[in-house]
């Protein structure tokens, strides 16, 4: 029997959030990547466009603003209506996507800018 899979959605994602989408942001995704649900993204301070974290860089990439609360096909050109959770939410662990590479200190870091927006982290959930 063939074993089927199903991509993650919104619910093994995001565990809460604020009424109203106060937790909610529309933001452009700049073109250059397929981003997933669950991608967590830094807001680039030259275009103010958002990209997926890059712990290495010095254009504001490096510094982790929110998390994509739906797909973002940016592959070749920019989306801007993309959705990211940036304060008062609670996100799986299980749902989120990383960079490739990332090392455990790069994501413990990630995970506490995310913290100080109010963006919580749980595990197992």
């Amino acid at each position: 029997m063939a074993v089927l899979s199903e991509p993650n959605n919104l619910g093994d994602l995001l565990k809460f959030e604020e009424d109203n989408y106060f937790s909610r942001d529309q933001v452009t995704v700049g073109s250059g990547a397929d981003l997933l649900i669950g991608t967590v993204v830094g807001k680039q301070t030259v275009n103010g466009k958002h990209y997926i974290l890059a712990p290495a860089a010095v254009d504001g990439t490096e510094t982790a603003v929110g998390v994509l609360v739906g797909n973002a096909d940016a592959a070749t050109a920019d989306v801007t209506t993309a959705l990211i959770v940036s304060r008062h939410c609670t996100v799986s662990d299980k749902a989120l996507v990383w960079p490739v590479g990332i090392t455990n200190n790069q994501k413990l870091t990630a995970t506490a800018q995310l913290k100080a927006l109010g963006v919580l982290i749980r595990v197992g959930v």
